[in-house]
């Protein structure tokens, strides 16, 4: 059971149902990623972590698979299933 409480896809209205309808547009799955659903209380807050974490896996001195890597592996050390 989850300890963060988050809106979910049908219950989302107003600014949230437009973040959770772009973030279903740019997911390869097609979903809203669970991470970024504990933020769904605060729209505004998901939207720039949102922005934050494109800029932060694009291509520069890492690429993008590098990054993913590395963000795999210390999840890994801390035994955190994202």
């Amino acid at each position: 059971m989850a300890r963060i409480a988050w809106i979910e896809d049908d219950d989302a209205a107003g600014e949230l149902a437009s973040v959770y309808s772009a973030l279903r547009q740019t997911s390869a799955r097609g979903n809203v990623p669970d991470i970024l659903r504990t933020m769904s209380l605060r729209p505004d807050f998901l939207r720039a972590i949102d922005q934050a974490s494109r800029l932060h896996f694009t291509d520069g001195a890492l690429s993008r698979a590098e990054h993913e890597m590395i963000a795999s592996y210390v999840s890994a050390l801390n035994r955190c299933h994202y």
